[in-house]
C-alpha cells in the first residue's frame, strides 16, 4: 500500500505542478556534471573533440578511438554513481530522522524524475503558436525539443517533430521512469534506481549521438540507454493501442503499425511508441530532417491518412496522457502483485 500510494503521489505531483521554473531540477545538476566531466575525461586521455585529424586504419587511430571510448565509459560509470547515490544518501537521511520522511523523500524524488507534465506543456506550445499562424515562432519553440534543424520546416513538419517527440519520450520520460521506480521499490531502492536510469537517459540526449564529436565518446552512454529502455518501449507496444482505444484514436491502425513498422526506426526502441502513435493518429513519423548540417533520411512510419497539424499535436498528448495513466496503474498492480507474492512465501 505504500508503494502504491507513493507512486501515485510522485505521478499525480508531476500531472498538478510539472517542474517549477523557479525551483533547480537535478537533471540540470546532472547536465553541469555531465559538460564538466566529459573536458576533464577528454583531457586525461587526450581525447579533444573531434578526432584531431587522426583517420583511417593506423595503429594511432585505433588508440585514439580506444581512449575516447574509455573515457566515455568512465563518464557512465560516474555519472550514473553519483546519480545514485545521492538519492540514497538522501533517502537514508531522511528515514533516520523517520520513517514517513524517508517515505517523503523518495516520493519527491520520483516525482521530480517523471516528465508527463513537461511533455505535454512542451507539445502543446508547439501546437498553440502553429494554431496562430506564426511559422517561425513555432520552428524555434521546436527547436528547443529536437536535434534536428528546424529552421526550413513547414507547418506539417513542424508538427510532426512536435507529435514524435511527444511518441519517443513517452517511454523514457514516463514509462521507463514507472518500469525501474517499480523495480527498485521491490529492491528497496527506488529513487536511486530511477536517478540512475535518469543519469543514462541524460548521458544519451548530450553524449549519444552518431556524430564527429561522439561517434566513439558516446558509445558507452547510447548502448547503456538502449538497454535500459528495451523493456519499456516494449511495453508502449500494448498501452499506446489500449490508450488510443480510450482516447476513441484508431487502435486497430495503431496494432497494425506497430507490426509493420517498429523494426524501421534506426533506434531500437523508438521504432515502438513512434510506430503505435503513428497509427494511432492517422499519420506518419520520420522521413528526412537535418543534424548538424547533414540530411538524415529516416524511414517513414505509419501513413498520412490525415495531415499533420496542431490538432494532431494535440491529440498525440492527450493519447501520452492517458497512455502514462495505463502505465501508473499497471506499475501499482506489480506492486500489488508483488506485496501479493510476499504474503505466500
Amino acid at each position: 500500500m505504500e508503494a502504491a500510494l507513493l507512486l501515485a503521489a510522485a505521478f499525480l505531483l508531476d500531472a498538478l505542478l510539472g517542474d517549477p521554473p523557479a525551483l533547480p531540477h537535478p537533471v540540470r545538476f546532472l547536465g553541469w556534471f555531465i559538460h564538466h566531466m566529459e573536458r576533464r575525461l577528454r583531457a586525461l586521455f587526450r581525447v579533444p573533440a573531434p578526432l584531431a585529424g587522426v583517420t583511417g586504419e593506423s595503429p594511432a587511430s585505433h588508440r585514439h578511438i580506444r581512449r575516447e571510448r574509455l573515457a566515455g565509459l568512465l563518464l557512465l560509470l560516474f555519472t550514473v554513481l553519483v546519480a545514485a547515490f545521492i538519492p540514497w544518501l538522501l533517502v537514508r537521511i531522511g528515514t533516520a530522522v523517520h520513517p514517513l520522511l524517508g517515505h517523503l523523500v523518495t516520493g519527491l524524488l520520483l516525482y521530480s524524475a517523471l516528465a508527463t507534465r513537461c511533455l505535454s506543456d512542451e507539445g502543446l506550445k508547439v501546437a498553440r503558436v502553429l494554431e496562430t499562424g506564426d511559422l517561425p515562432a513555432a520552428r524555434r519553440q521546436l527547436s528547443m525539443l529536437v536535434g534536428r534543424q528546424t529552421d526550413h520546416l513547414d507547418a506539417q513538419a513542424v508538427a510532426r517533430g512536435a507529435a514524435e517527440t511527444v511518441a519517443e519520450n513517452t517511454v523514457d520520460g514516463v514509462l521507463s521512469v514507472l518500469f525501474f521506480a517499480v523495480t527498485g521499490l521491490f529492491l528497496g531502492l527506488a529513487a536511486p534506481l530511477v536517478w540512475a536510469f535518469k543519469a543514462v537517459s541524460t548521458l544519451d540526449s548530450m553524449v549519444g549521438y552518431k556524430n564527429e564529436r561522439y561517434r566513439y565518446f558516446g558509445t558507452a552512454s547510447a548502448r547503456a540507454d538502449d538497454a535500459l529502455n528495451f523493456i519499456p518501449a516494449r511495453l508502449s507496444g500494448l498501452l499506446v493501442p489500449l490508450a488510443a482505444w480510450c482516447c476513441g484514436l484508431d487502435a486497430r491502425g495503431s496494432w497494425r503499425t506497430i507490426r509493420r513498422d517498429h523494426s524501421l526506426h534506426a533506434s531500437p526502441n523508438s521504432g515502438w511508441p513512434e510506430s503505435a502513435f503513428a497509427g494511432a493518429l492517422g499519420v506518419r513519423f520520420g522521413g528526412p530532417n537535418i543534424y548538424f548540417g547533414r540530411t538524415v533520411e529516416k524511414p517513414w512510419i505509419g501513413e498520412a491518412k490525415r495531415d499533420m497539424t496542431a490538432e494532431r499535436v494535440r491529440a498525440a498528448v492527450r493519447l501520452m496522457w492517458v497512455t502514462s495513466a495505463l502505465g501508473l496503474l499497471a506499475a501499482i498492480a506489480a506492486v500489488g502483485g508483488m506485496a501479493a507474492g510476499s504474503l505466500f512465501r
